[in-house]
């Protein structure tokens, strides 16, 4: 095992149940759902080789997937998978996938099943398969998603349930531990699904459900002490948002003084964000911090560059760059202090941005690259840790509570790392920034005047890179174009837009509109995630 490897292994600490992603929109609620039974788990794309893995999973997990088994190019789950000798649930695709390998059917079905159907469950005289559904009586209301179902059940395998159109709905081994559904237990309307998913994490694959963040805090520190050593010491990039400042206030926590937090202004922050920042982890929560003023030097590096993909190379990259410079000064003037060299960079990231920057299909399929998961420099000196890597955004926020970081800064909407360099689209100049941070800071204050802020997940406002007609004292303009995004979510996976009351609308665009030059008309966004993302 590397040293990269051992600084974001958990899986030592937490019984971990492995879920293997096939390309689901659902994937990722499966993760949440085991999750919130206090059980860890970890998702990985269905190529992963068993043989490869960093930990030994007490159960698997077969996600669904918008593919067909006979698809010539489907995925396919490592065989290996079913060698563990641990349990493994498949669902949806991922039972179509299991009863392949074991030589089951699977066919079209006469027309594509979506929606609820009734589940009638075969409850028998096998005590392990009956598990699967301890506690529950059918029949029970399930939500389907498939085109292709099992029309033959593979040999060994038991029917432990059926709906009027689907007489393999679900299928157990009793002697192989596998278990097979094809509806989708994960979402909410699969009204017991949270029962049957509980029912394999604790009953069948019999983890301990310990999975906290007061058990991860004094296992995360102790961790953390055991790779930067007594006289280690770690540099830090904090940006004033609730993962970073969690991040930096464990790391305080695991090192005291010998952790360096350093704020870079690189020219595309929110309004008075270098102010802010440092007063909350400077005086607030006593962190050594580090302002260090870069704005020139990514604004030029960010002269004609419009592609959004190539902003966040170039952002993440230099990022890394300041950081090496400002190691190696902390590293001069701490050196009589009688601490080691710094090895470590610490980073804020979370699990969405890991999820999200993976795929099973490769870089191609990805849907956007995090600036601090794939935009890093590969000849990079410093080590990454990231003790947030394996959380989800709403258990971060019960870490910060844990840590008594301040609530108001816990309920911060987020802030990317590439700050409105990515909400302003186009090219990244002094006078777009302006006018974005602008725009942003109205918006967020009229959100906070009328009470919603801590309804909304998060917020910000954009300029689009075309200009409109307008009437402004009797005079034509052509200016530019700002669009207000507001989303609610748990779990920043998937995102519905803010209804905001139509008064508040008007407000912000009467404001954004007399306040801020250069923009003459504000637009409100109304997609979701998927199919949009939530940053532009």
């Amino acid at each position: 095992m590397t040293k990269q490897e051992e600084i974001t292994q958990v899986h030592s600490f937490y019984d971990t149940i492995l879920i293997l992603d096939f390309g689901s929109q659902y994937s990722h609620l499966i993760t949440r759902r085991v999750r919130e039974f206090g059980v860890y788990c970890e998702m990985l794309p269905c190529t992963q080789k068993i043989k490869e893995l960093r930990f030994n999973p007490k159960g698997v997990i077969l996600s669904g997937s918008p593919y067909s088994v006979y698809d010539k190019d489907a995925p396919r789950v490592d065989s290996e998978v079913f060698n563990l000798g641990v349990p493994v649930l498949g669902i949806c695709y991922g039972l179509q996938e299991l009863a392949w390998n074991f030589g089951g059917s699977v066919a079209p079905c006469d027309h594509r099943e979506y929606g609820h159907a009734i589940l009638n469950i075969n409850h028998q005289g096998h005590p392990f398969i009956n598990r699967l559904f301890d506690g529950i009586e059918g029949p029970i209301q399930v939500w389907m998603s498939h085109g292709d179902q099992l029309d033959r059940a593979p040999e060994g395998f038991n029917v432990i349930g059926h709906t009027l159109t689907a007489p393999f709905a679900a299928i157990a081994h009793e002697e192989k531990h596998l278990f097979g559904i094809q509806f989708h237990p994960e979402v909410t309307h699969t009204p017991l699904g949270k029962e049957i998913l509980k029912n394999f994490v604790k009953n069948i694959c019999e983890c301990e459900m310990n999975w906290t963040m007061e058990s991860f805090i004094d296992k995360e520190i102790e961790r953390i002490r055991q790779i930067v050593g007594p006289n280690g010491k770690v540099v830090g990039a904090v940006s004033g948002g609730v993962d970073s400042t969690v991040a930096a206030r464990l790391m305080k926590e695991a090192i005291g003084d010998r952790f360096h937090a350093i704020l870079v202004d690189n020219g595309v922050m929110r309004l008075n964000e270098c102010e802010t920042v440092k007063k909350v982890l400077g005086d607030h929560l006593g962190i050594n911090l580090k302002v260090v003023d870069a704005a020139d030097m990514f604004l030029d590096r960010l002269k004609g560059v419009t592609d959004p993909e190539r902003k966040r190379k170039i952002i993440g990259n230099t990022f890394i760059e300041v950081f090496e410079s400002e190691s190696l000064k902390i590293d001069q003037e701490t050196k009589e202090g009688g601490h080691g060299q710094i090895e470590y960079l610490l980073q804020g990231t979370l699990y969405p941005d890991v999820i999200e920057s993976i795929s099973f299909k490769g870089p191609s399929a990805t849907i956007k690259t995090h600036h601090n998961v794939g935009g890093l420099l590969e000849d990079m000196k410093l080590k990454l840790i990231e003790p947030l890597r394996e959380l989800f955004k709403d258990e971060v926020r019960e870490l910060g509570k844990v840590l008594k970081v301040d609530e108001d800064l816990i309920w911060r909407h987020p802030f990317p790392g590439p700050g409105i360099a990515i909400r302003v689209l186009g090219e990244v100049t002094p006078s777009q920034v302006a006018i974005a941070r602008a725009a942003d800071h109205i918006y967020i204050d009229e959100i906070k005047k009328a009470g919603l802020y801590r309804k909304i997940s998060q917020a910000y406002a954009a300029l689009l890179p075309v200009k409109a007609v307008g009437v402004m004292g009797d005079r034509r303009t052509y200016e530019q174009v700002i669009v207000l995004r507001a989303v609610e979510t748990t779990d920043f996976m998937t995102a519905d837009w803010y209804p905001f009351p139509y008064d508040i609308l008007k407000k912000i665009s009467n404001r954004i509109i007399n306040e801020v030059k250069g923009v003459n008309r504000v637009v409100y966004d109304i997609s979701s995630k998927p199919p949009a993302t939530i940053e532009w």
